[in-house]
């Protein structure tokens, strides 16, 4: 028998279809380690490194353990970044889709009054920054009293950028009857105080690698001037010529530079950093996932946590100024089994971050001489066909689970009194319908969408053609999804 199945842990059939979609054939060993623990109801504090697949380990047991007739959040997840947010929301998302999960993302810089409305209706998991989290908390707007699993996610993280008061905040408030799972890549004075104070007799799980970072990862430093820093910069990217990469900046206006260089000279690239809007932020980090260029200039906001497939080369145009930071962003790269490439730009006098990032690192970074101009113009021509063509397009992970469910408008929300109830009665009640044929419902000001599961969709679009809600014949369309 493989242990490592998931049909081993005992989940419910939705769940197992929703990973069968989403290709998860066997635990990772943070997944073996952590899944069985949470399904009994015990608390862990787990030091696991990025890519390792710690968002499903906690995502699979708590979607299996969600009430879903309770309206009240039972699962809160903390996070120290808003991408962050946005990720476990997504993930929480689709492992829960045939078990209904409604899942709502809080964070700062993002609609306070979208996010209020959301958490009015049922809601099974809430994911969120501590800031906002205290917002809603603060205001009323978020209720903690049915909370059965409290999620720490990148402890270490929230420490580094100030947020540990803010938590203790957040889990006075959470019930003391609770699962407390708490997630780490490392694990300081503070975190191991945190833990103490706040878990019942939690399980300490080390998921064990050979270094602290994938052995998948090629690793090069060169050593460059400031001045020719540009220039290096453009003669690596021809020499190594990779379908997807991400340049890491230590500054924001590091980064506005070096984008408005590269996009003169024509690269497919995008920026992210803290000083954009959010609204920009996600859809940069969106359209990188899908392919729809090559390379990602940022600052450490999109190191953390984020869930990019197939990311080729990490360059660190900028050497990073803490030990951590090397190990996040080049965890971008080398993730799933599949190699990837690290290179680190180094200014002589920048030798005091190198060596703190070696002794961290447990080994010395191999010192390579850049491209020189007879590599480079042989290479040019290959870099410019690549950059001529239009890469193919990433397909999204999660887009087998829609292939059974529709998503339908109805031209009617609260300013006329529609309730979620009313749509499900309604529904209920259409030949060779069942309550477990109806997905997600987000009842709006104006408007309410709702899923159709097990491919019901377009004879129940049909049927509420000539079919009343709520006493009367409503305008439905089918939405985008």
């Amino acid at each position: 028998m493989d242990t490592n199945a998931f049909e081993n842990y005992q989940l419910g059939e939705e769940l197992l279809k929703s990973l069968a979609i989403l290709k998860f054939k066997k635990t990772t060993k943070v997944q073996h380690a952590v899944i069985p623990s949470v399904l009994d109801n015990k608390d862990m504090v787990v030091k696991s490194q990025t890519g390792s697949g710690k968002t499903a380990a906690f995502a699979i047991p708590i979607c299996e353990k969600i009430d879903w007739e309770e309206n009240r959040p039972q699962a809160l997840v903390l996070t120290p970044t808003r991408e962050l947010a946005m990720q476990v929301k997504q993930d929480f998302f689709n492992i829960g889709r045939f078990k209904r999960i409604k899942v709502v993302a809080v964070y700062g810089k993002h609609s306070f009054t979208t996010e209020q409305k959301d958490l009015k209706q049922k809601t099974h998991v809430v994911v969120g920054t501590p800031g906002r989290v205290l917002d809603h908390l603060e205001r009323g707007t978020l209720m903690l009293d049915a909370i059965t699993h409290l999620v720490i996610d990148e402890a270490d993280e929230m420490l580094n950028m100030g947020f540990i008061e803010q938590v203790e905040k957040i889990i006075e408030r959470v019930p003391r009857n609770r699962v407390t799972l708490l997630f780490s890549a490392t694990l300081p004075d503070d975190i191991e105080k945190l833990s103490k104070k706040y878990m019942k007799e939690p399980a300490y799980i080390t998921i064990q690698q050979e270094e602290k970072i994938s052995s998948k990862i090629e690793h090069v430093l060169y050593e460059v001037n400031d001045k020719d820093k540009e220039q290096s910069l453009i003669n690596v990217t021809i020499a190594e010529n990779a379908d997807s990469c991400i340049i890491f900046c230590n500054t924001k206006q590091a980064v506005d530079d070096l984008f408005e260089k590269m996009k003169s000279l024509n690269y497919t690239c995008e920026k992210i950093h803290g000083g954009m809007e959010q609204e920009d932020r996600t859809r940069v980090m969106a359209d990188f996932k899908r392919g729809y260029f090559r390379y990602l200039i940022a600052t450490d906001v999109a190191a953390r946590g984020i869930d990019i497939e197939n990311i080729a080369l990490v360059i660190n145009y900028d050497i990073p100024q803490n030990k951590e930071s090397y190990v996040h962003r080049i965890g971008r790269t080398g993730r799933a089994g599949k190699t990837g490439k690290a290179i680190t730009f180094m200014a002589l006098y920048e030798e005091k971050f190198l060596m703190d990032i070696e002794e961290y690192i447990g080994f010395k970074i191999p010192h390579k001489e850049l491209p020189d101009n007879e590599k480079v113009k042989e290479l040019i021509a290959a870099f410019e066909e690549k950059m001529s063509v239009r890469a193919k397009l990433k397909e999204d992970k999660g887009i087998g689970l829609g292939q059974e469910i529709m998503k339908l408008h109805i031209a009617s929300g609260k300013k006329s009194k529609m309730r979620p109830v009313d749509i499900v009665g309604t529904l209920s009640n259409l030949e060779g319908m069942t309550a477990n044929d109806i997905g997600i419902i987000n009842v709006q000001d104006v408007s309410t969408f709702v899923e159709i599961l097990n491919n019901k969709g377009n004879m129940v679009f049909e049927a509420l053609q000539t079919t009343p809600i709520k006493g009367r014949l409503r305008r439905v369309s089918k939405a985008n999804q």
